[in-house]
C-alpha cells in the first residue's frame, strides 16, 4: 500500500482514446448516442467530430485513483464535474493531489486534461488508504 500526505500528487495517468473507444463503450454501456458513433451526425450537429462518452471520461478519472491507491476497493466515493468535452485520438491526463487525509481515507482532487482543456474540474474522490 503506497504511503501518502496532505499535498501530494498522485501519479498523473495518460490515456489515449483510440478512434474506436467510443463504438466499444456504447456497446458497454447501451449508450448510442449518435454524437458517440457517427461522425457525419456529430458534424452535422456541431460537433468537431464524435465525442467521448462522459461516463467514459469518468472511469479514466476513477482508474488514475484507484491506480495509484492500490486498487478499485480503495475508492469509496467519487465526484466528477464535466467542464468539456473530450475527443478521440488526443491524450488525456488524469491530474490529482491529497487534498488532506482524516482517519485513513485521502480526499484527493482531481482533472483532467485534454488538448490544454480541462474536460473534468473540480472533482473529488475518497480513497481508503
Amino acid at each position: 500500500m503506497p504511503s501518502f500526505a496532505a499535498g501530494d500528487e498522485l501519479p498523473e495517468l495518460e490515456v489515449v482514446p483510440d478512434r474506436y473507444v467510443t463504438v466499444r463503450y456504447a456497446g458497454a454501456s447501451g449508450d448510442f448516442n449518435p454524437i458517440h458513433i457517427d461522425e457525419e451526425f456529430a458534424k452535422q450537429v456541431g460537433l468537431p467530430g464524435r465525442i467521448l462518452h462522459g461516463l467514459w471520461t469518468m472511469a479514466q478519472v476513477a482508474r488514475a485513483q484507484t491506480e495509484a491507491a492500490g486498487g478499485p476497493h480503495t475508492l469509496r466515493r467519487l465526484n466528477v464535474s464535466f467542464r468539456g468535452m473530450g475527443v478521440l485520438e488526443e491524450p488525456i491526463t488524469v491530474k490529482s493531489t491529497i487534498r488532506s487525509i482524516e482517519d485513513g481515507v485521502a480526499h484527493v482532487d482531481t482533472e483532467a486534461w485534454q488538448a490544454g482543456t480541462a474536460i473534468v474540474r473540480r472533482s473529488d474522490a475518497d480513497l481508503q488508504l
